[in-house]
């Protein structure tokens, strides 16, 4: 709807203004024979049909709008900022004090435009101009483009620093293991034949640990004067949990399959449940049922919609009931909450964290959104006033109109390039915008260059004292032709 309402705008504009580009090429190619002679600008053919002052008109607009040609492309690196920079945002941290959105922080490019704007207009235009300068409003632009397309680098290393902290899933031919005690003592882990030895303290965890599949063949878990071995078979490309805890008489334990291997999004955390009480209990999270859980006996993932605050964790049986408040649950983490114990209707847990938070601070956004901003005070407001500027009086709206189409053509070519993209990372797509962003400011600089500066009311006072002088001419000869006409 966009499209059409600017394109039909342009076309309105040009009905309205009465002359048809259409009738000067046709003209053109009915006089292509050499005995016809040749004229200045294609749109001079028109002056057989409308007048010199609406052609000028004509010429100006269209010089305007080829300089529009590469714009674009900055217009689809532009307004990533709602929908890339956001999902980046997601697998960001958040705390500032306070837990801040990740779409919330689109509100520091607004906060830096206004600070950006009389900062640019009362310090370093003025500066730019002491130091003789020739800062024209292309130039201007053409540094506005290339201002975005370091945004996207920002962004680009941004996002390598974020894509360290994804834990790397087992390939082909291997297999990771995770070990929680949920006892009060330490215990030892060894794996077989002689692979890796591992201590993990009470109510502690590992991280994921590698093997290859094919060398796991079973582990001891060694726990105070007690020995159990576990015999392996195990799958490859597959993330196990080994839970385990010293009881009154042997080592209890349970192998769990993490099906889970990407942060959830959308301000989600995932929880699951772990029964370390000695006797079965119903868990609840807040209106989120887990059903029974058996002792040692794992619940599957559940969706928590908005973590960011406290959630009420209850179990219940026929006799008891116990409740505690959770901790702040984070955005991207994947949790494994034991129930440790039930003591005067309070419950105790431990949390376990499947899938890390996330380590890369939002405020490392700043610096791209920084670069935005001044790229847009630089691009998009100069744009406008060059354009007003080099526009005549009445075809300004044609002007804003074709401004209004370069941007939706810059949302056209992210459909584009997104769908025709085979990459898979995500830093490298960033790195492939700003490229192409930096290729059209070049040519952008180039045809910028050659892009001489008018002043459409002078040229327009010109015309209009021609006319004057025409008509003045016509009324002397009709005065002369009257006079004669009663001599006779």
């Amino acid at each position: 709807m966009t499209n059409q309402f600017v394109v039909s705008s342009i076309c309105s504009a040009m009905k309205h203004n009465s002359i048809s580009p259409q009738f000067a090429i046709k003209n053109r190619f009915r006089h292509r024979s050499k005995r016809f002679p040749k004229r200045e600008h294609w749109l001079d053919w028109a002056s057989d049909k409308y007048d010199k002052r609406l052609i000028a008109q004509i010429k100006m607009v269209l010089r305007v709008l080829f300089l529009y040609i590469p714009l674009p492309m900055f217009w689809a690196v532009f307004d990533q900022q709602g929908s890339r920079w956001t999902l980046q945002a997601t697998a960001m941290n958040g705390d500032f004090g306070f837990q801040i959105q990740p779409e919330q922080m689109q509100i520091v490019k607004p906060i830096l435009i206004v600070i950006i704007i009389p900062v640019a207009t009362y310090l370093v235009y003025p500066l730019i101009k002491k130091c003789k300068l020739n800062f024209t409003p292309l130039k201007k632009m053409t540094v506005g483009m290339f201002l975005g397309s370091m945004a996207f680098v920002a962004a680009a290393l941004v996002q390598v620093q974020i894509d360290k902290t994804y834990q790397v899933s087992p390939a082909a031919g291997q297999t990771q293991i995770k070990l929680i005690n949920l006892g009060a003592v330490p215990a030892t882990v060894q794996f077989q034949p002689q692979l890796q030895s591992v201590d993990v303290a009470p109510k502690e965890e590992t991280g994921y640990m590698t093997f290859e599949t094919s060398k796991l063949q079973s582990l001891d878990i060694i726990s105070a004067n007690e020995n159990k071995t576990e015999h392996l078979e195990l799958l490859e490309k597959q993330r196990y949990t080994l839970a385990f805890k010293q009881g009154p008489t042997r080592i209890s334990s349970t192998w769990i399959e993490d099906n889970i291997t990407s942060k959830p999004a959308n301000r989600e955390c995932l929880v699951r449940f772990i029964n370390n009480l000695p006797f079965t209990a119903t868990v609840a999270m807040d209106h989120i049922r887990f059903g029974k859980l058996d002792p040692l006996s794992v619940s599957n993932y559940s969706i928590i919609p908005n973590a960011g605050w406290p959630y009420i964790i209850s179990t219940s049986t026929a006799l008891t009931y116990c409740r505690v408040s959770s901790k702040i649950l984070e955005y991207g983490v994947a949790y494994t909450i034991s129930l440790d114990d039930c003591f005067a209707s309070i419950l105790q847990v431990t949390y376990f964290e499947d899938i890390l938070p996330s380590t890369v601070h939002m405020a490392w956004q700043i610096p791209q959104y920084f670069l935005l901003a001044c790229a847009e005070v630089l691009f998009s407001v100069t744009g406008l006033e060059f354009s007003y500027s080099q526009a005549p009086s009445n075809m300004k709206s044609v002007l804003q109109a074709g401004w209004l189409l370069t941007v939706a053509v810059g949302n056209i070519i992210v459909l584009i390039v997104a769908g025709v993209s085979a990459i898979q990372e995500q830093w490298a797509e960033y790195v492939l915008f700003a490229a192409l962003l930096l290729v059209v400011c070049i040519i952008f600089a180039i045809m910028a260059s050659f892009y001489t500066y008018i002043d459409p009311n002078e040229i327009e006072a010109q015309f209009s004292k021609e006319e004057k002088e025409e008509d003045k001419k016509d009324q002397d000869s009709n005065e002369k032709e009257v006079e004669t006409d009663s001599q006779l």
